[in-house]
């Protein structure tokens, strides 16, 4: 961080009041140790002076929660919504100043980022994350100058972010060059973490050196997609080998398969006709995991009577998706599978991305209880304009099913400003250390999970923007707001206590929790928040 900006906010005594660019982006960069100057190159200085003028200008604005949506259509004017603090602007010579943007607009963009990301807290928190995660745990006793390695990768993974929203190309390529050293896929989890942020930095800058001033970043145009696992087919074994693993080794998606099916099961209680409309058939595992176990479940219901309530007799599953050689391969299996077992089932295909999705296109008998089963998909659809995932909800209405189980990442990756939605992918990603936990350092297993998977997700979440970005995972009190809006009331989940026990007899490592959250039930690792399940009735 530049010398001056040290000056600045060490003789603050309320750091907390200041708004806009601070948002401790760089606050790292203020403890003590001997890699502070990262940030003093004439380029960032220059941008990061005119961001702390400003915000002294709003220094007194009073923070809230509540933030008119209208400030997040404004700020889309901005090099199509992103934070580069080159949206918009005009740069001359080699020294990066400022020559096109009038002081109102500029304010304007502050005001707006400002008001946006609430200050500092969200990113403040990231912030401590990542310094947490870099100081190597000191519970664990990792020696000192390893801390300190870890607090220089920090600060250059930031100060990259900087100068790549800056579009400071010169500085930006210096600093990556740096972290391609030092960001090590077979490091610390910090290491392996950052290592994942470089490609996606890596990647942005090459769209931003690739387009003019003024034009979105990563927009390269793709044929049609459901989720990250339909981007680039050519690496499609590896990447379903990677989700795969993750299932086995992770218990983020087996979470949310328990807990749909304990859910689906109540609402199916009592009924002989049952039908499933999977929307992307949980990324396309083969063999069907999630079902498989729902159609055990549902036998030993039926076997077990007693009740005085009618068994079930006929189970219906409709998977929604593009991949109809892959549903096909699971339908096989799970006729199969339910044949084996003595259940009446049927299973159907309706290809058809989720945005193109009519309620047509589902077929639906009056005497069948229909529910809606969404595993890690609707974030997919989240667009800037919120019109895609409003169509895919009012369809979802339209059927008016029993219950629609919404099972997503717990997490703000899709703020309209780059530099914001770095910090808190930053924040969440920082569960690379769980996977210490569980493997063993130099375990192939998760070297494969970590670059084939979740690389995947953070270089969507950092490198793309407009219809390529994809994983636009929100926290859950959104999804509360968004499905409201759509006419969607809670369905509270009452299975805290089946939660918790499922953790002890899946034998799922220290470290992980579940609680309860205003009715939804979320998974998270030394309390941060991976994955909430959600119910929801017309």
């Amino acid at each position: 961080m530049a010398p001056f900006l040290q000056n600045e906010f060490q003789s603050s005594d309320r750091i907390e009041e200041v708004i806009g660019l601070d948002l401790t982006l760089s606050a790292i960069a203020f403890y003590s140790n001997p890699f502070l100057p990262l940030m003093a190159a004439n380029n960032v200085a220059d941008c990061t002076r005119h961001f702390l003028q400003e915000t002294r200008d709003t220094k007194r604005l009073k923070r809230t929660v509540s933030i008119p949506e209208s400030i997040g259509s404004s700020a889309t004017v901005y090099n199509g919504g992103n934070s580069d603090c080159s949206g918009g602007m005009g740069w001359t010579g080699s020294n990066g100043s400022f020559t096109s943007l009038s002081r109102f607009h500029f304010r304007d963009h502050i005001l707006t980022y400002s008001k946006r990301y609430l200050a500092a807290e969200a990113v403040e928190e990231a912030a401590a994350e990542a310094v947490r995660m870099a100081a190597g745990y000191e519970e664990n006793g990792v020696e000192e100058d390893k801390t300190a390695y870890g607090m220089r990768l920090v600060q250059l993974l930031i100060a990259c972010a900087e100068a790549v929203a800056c579009r400071d190309k010169s500085h930006a390529s210096v600093l990556l060059s740096e972290l391609h050293a030092n960001a090590l896929v077979c490091g610390t989890s910090f290491q392996r973490v950052a290592s994942c942020f470089v490609q996606g930095l890596a990647d942005r800058l090459n769209s931003v050196q690739l387009q003019p001033l003024g034009t979105a970043v990563g927009r390269v145009q793709l044929p049609p997609v459901m989720n990250i696992m339909d981007i680039n087919v050519s690496d499609y074994d590896k990447k379903q080998e990677a989700f795969r693993l993750v299932y086995e080794n992770c218990p983020h998606i087996k979470f949310g398969h328990f807990v749909a099916n304990l859910a689906i099961l109540e609402a199916f209680e009592g009924e002989s006709f049952v039908h499933v409309v999977d929307l992307g058939m949980t990324l396309g595992l083969p063999e069907g995991h999630q079902w498989r176990h729902l159609i055990q479940s549902l036998v030993v219901t039926t076997r077990g009577g007693g009740n005085g309530k009618k068994p079930c007799t006929r189970l219906r599953i409709t998977a929604v998706g593009l991949c109809v050689d892959r549903f096909n391969a699971i339908g096989k299996e799970l006729k199969t599978y339910a044949k084996s077992i003595g259940i009446n089932f049927e299973f159907a295909i309706v290809e058809s991305s989720l945005e193109n999705l009519k309620p047509q296109d589902i077929k639906v008998y009056d005497d069948e209880v229909l529910v809606v089963n969404s595993i890690l998909q609707l974030h997919c659809v989240v667009k800037e304009s919120r019109g895609a995932l409003n169509s895919v909800l009012q369809m979802i209405h339209e059927l008016s099913p029993k219950l629609l189980v919404l099972v997503e990442q717990d997490s703000s990756h899709n703020g309209p400003f780059f530099l914001g939605r770095f910090m808190e992918a930053l924040h969440y990603y920082a569960i690379f250390d769980s996977l210490d936990a569980m493997l063993p350092k130099y375990d192939t297993k998760r070297a494969k999970m970590e670059q084939f998977y979740f690389a995947e997700e953070i270089k969507n979440i950092v490198s793309c923007e407009g219809p390529d970005r994809v994983e636009r995972h929100e926290r859950v009190d959104q999804w509360r707001r968004r499905m409201s809006r759509a006419g969607f009331q809670t369905s509270p989940l009452r299975l805290l206590t089946q939660a918790k026990q499922w953790l002890g007899n899946n034998k799922v490592i220290e470290g992980y929790t579940v609680v309860e959250d205003k009715g939804c039930l979320v998974l998270g690792w030394k309390s941060k928040p991976i994955v909430a399940v959600s119910c929801w009735k017309c």
